[in-house]
């Protein structure tokens, strides 16, 4: 009986022996899962609880990215300058044996409240480089207030400057430093046409001196106009609201970008003090860039 089956099973591998093989391994396979599933202990369930709290960890303890604002700021700061007026000779930093303090930004005796804080009380403004050759655009008021200019970049050199050029009524100046950095880095410049209110933006500069300080905001409005004691209105100004006070002048307002969409050029305080009340005026970089001969777009 036993030849017999052995014949039997024999014969049917020999004839059939690709299918004999597929079926004997499927079985298998079968057998195994089945073994799998009696000695397989049983799923963990979690309650939707634990999901939650095992979600909210990961997401609390991952790494948080760099905002928008900061970003920028490290997008234009390599293009900022710090632009330093002097009376004379004898006032300059580089021709003297020690280096002599800046005007402090002191409060005046009371009752005798100066009307310009920032010409009184700081002798500092910002600049921002448009190109290779180092040029640098102000404010006027910045680059014109004093005999003599000294520029230092964002590597930490320093140079004598002179201004080469103008626009009065746009309160703008182009100066060019006597020695430029082996690197430079120009800003990227953005036409202002893409502002809107409500967009970010990033003013930097050395407000009272202090900086390269940052301050973030939003675009208040745009085509405004401004009054100036004895001169023409500034006219097609971008508001802001990004904190600017004296020493800010002259430095840039960049988008989220870092892209400068405009030179800080005035702030407004209805009490008649010099620092900010949360309404600052930048002249768009269509105006500015013109002025030194460059397209922004």
């Amino acid at each position: 009986m036993r030849q017999r089956i052995g014949g039997w099973w024999h014969g049917l591998y020999s004839r059939h022996q690709g299918p004999v093989l597929v079926a004997s391994g499927a079985l298998v396979t079968i057998l195994l899962i089945g073994a799998y599933d009696l000695i397989a202990p049983d799923p963990q369930r979690i309650t939707d609880w634990q999901f939650t709290t095992a979600v909210n960890k990961v997401v609390d303890e991952r790494p948080r990215g760099a905002s928008v604002e900061s970003m920028a700021y490290a997008t234009i700061i390599p293009s900022v300058v710090r632009v330093d007026g002097y009376g004379d000779e004898a006032d300059d930093p580089s021709t003297g044996p020690t280096e002599p303090k800046a005007p402090t930004a002191e409060n005046p005796p009371e009752g005798n409240l100066q009307e310009d804080f920032h010409e009184e009380f700081t002798a500092v403004g910002t600049g921002v480089v448009i190109d290779e050759q180092g040029t640098i655009l102000t404010n006027l008021h910045v680059a014109g207030a004093a005999k003599r200019l000294r520029v230092t970049f964002a590597d930490g050199s320093e140079s004598p400057a002179m201004m080469v050029g103008a626009r009065p009524e746009s309160d703008l100046a182009v100066i060019r430093p006597f020695n430029v950095p082996d690197e430079v880095h120009p800003a990227t410049l953005a036409s202002s046409a893409s502002l809107n209110p409500g967009d970010a933006v990033v003013a930097v500069g050395f407000p009272f001196g202090i900086g390269p300080s940052a301050s973030a905001g939003v675009v208040s409005g745009l085509e405004r106009s401004l009054a100036q004691e004895g001169r023409a209105a500034l006219q097609n100004l971008i508001q802001f609201d990004a904190a600017a006070n004296p020493g800010n002048s002259g430095g840039p307002l960049v988008n989220a970008d870092g892209e400068v969409v405009g030179i800080v050029t005035a702030i407004l305080n209805p009490s008649g003090l010099r620092t900010f009340a949360g309404i600052g005026f930048a002249v768009p970089i269509e105006s500015a860039a013109s002025a030194a001969g460059e397209n922004p777009l």
